[in-house]
């Protein structure tokens, strides 16, 4: 640490003061954890390793890193611890559930995925495609005939019940018979209104609907009456 934030070289650390920044480190942290002395008490004794390397010359026995090649790696240890450091700094710092943020009162019930391995061949493959195949291409579909109410059927309905009322009447309240089926209430309805059409074109029965998609309200229309002829007869 003191090599890159002070600059200072590592040949000229002087041991006793070494010793006394670690006693004073000691005397400010007892009240801390006690790790924290501990990576001191390292660092300084790889510091004291450090310089007894620089200061002395170099072994002739076996290869071993030179001290320029352990400065480098402590550097690096301790850029690595630094980065640790700051980035559990900023964990401690993020917002903590149930303080600032909470979760669901009731979370969903989800099933947990079970990973799945499937070990079909080529053939295999080929195979459930045919079969798929052979299962379409015998397919057959059957059309249900529908159940429809004649035009014919719906004109003498509507000649039965509607009779002689003079009285506007909802169209649906003479189909009410006729409307219990719901497979039969549309073709009911449609033939009835085509019936009712035509029954007002002849001139039997009048039509009438306040507005669009309101109820059809009809009467059968009243027959003009004879007109008398007066007949003179000479006296």
């Amino acid at each position: 640490m003191l090599a890159r934030t002070q600059k200072v070289d590592l040949a000229k650390i002087s041991i006793l003061a070494l010793a006394d920044q670690y006693l004073e480190f000691i005397a400010r942290a007892r009240d801390l954890r006690i790790e924290v002395a501990a990576d001191y008490l390292v660092m300084a004794a790889w510091l004291a390793y450090l310089k007894s390397r620089l200061l002395l010359p170099e072994p002739a026995g076996p290869e071993e890193p030179s001290a320029a090649d352990l400065a480098a790696d402590l550097a690096a240890r301790l850029q690595h611890l630094e980065a640790i450091r700051r980035a559990g700094a900023g964990l401690m710092t993020r917002d903590k559930l149930g303080t600032e943020f909470f979760a669901r009162g009731m979370p969903e019930e989800t099933d947990p995925l079970q990973p799945q391995q499937f070990t079909a061949t080529i053939y295999d493959l080929l195979s459930a495609y045919a079969m798929q195949r052979q299962k379409k291409a015998l397919s057959h579909h059957t059309v249900k005939q529908r159940v429809v109410w004649s035009l014919k059927e719906a004109r003498e309905a509507l000649e039965r019940l509607v009779g002689v009322s003079q009285n506007w009447t909802r169209l649906d309240t003479f189909l009410v018979e006729y409307l219990v089926e719901p497979a039969m209430r549309t073709t009911v309805l449609a033939s009835s209104f085509s019936a009712s059409l035509e029954m007002v074109k002849e001139g039997h029965l009048e039509l009438q609907q306040e507005s669009a998609f309101a109820p059809l309200w009809l009467k059968r229309r009243p027959e003009p009456r004879p007109e008398l002829q007066v007949v003179e007869t000479k006296q």
